[in-house]
């Protein structure tokens, strides 16, 4: 488990650090101190913007695939209008196979073709062979 870049291991060792530096009286203190500097970052306005900021650099990628997609099916719509073809449905419908392609039936027990194992033959060498 990380938290900001700091497994347990490394957290165990700050506090010890933080004990022995400040004492449990100091510690107690620095901690509310800590705590409450740490309250007020999250709730301020500038924490709120990199949050939304943050967000929108995640979204980034799959909404700039979904630009392209739309760029992709307005062209294709233009060539099929131009060339006189079947339009498209929109790209907001459901996606739906242009034909069924049936599936193949198994075949019955006695046509069932015969399997054939080859066995690889053994080949000597060009230095075997002039030897």
């Amino acid at each position: 488990m990380e938290i900001l870049g700091i497994g347990m291991s490394e957290f165990v060792f700050i506090l010890i650090i933080a004990i022995i530096v400040l004492g449990p009286k100091d510690m107690q203190k620095a901690g509310k101190t800590v705590g409450r500097w740490l309250n007020q970052f999250i709730t301020s306005d500038g924490w709120k913007a990199l949050q939304k900021t943050s967000q929108e650099i995640r979204k980034l990628p799959t909404k700039l695939m979904r630009e392209a997609n739309m760029e992709i099916a307005k062209t294709d719509e233009e060539i099929r209008k131009s060339i006189g073809g079947r339009p498209t449905p929109p790209a907001s419908a459901s996606y739906r196979p242009i034909r069924q392609i049936p599936p193949k039936e198994a075949p019955a027990a006695s046509e069932t073709p015969p399997v054939i194992i080859e066995t690889p033959t053994p080949q000597k060498d060009d230095q075997d062979a002039n030897a």
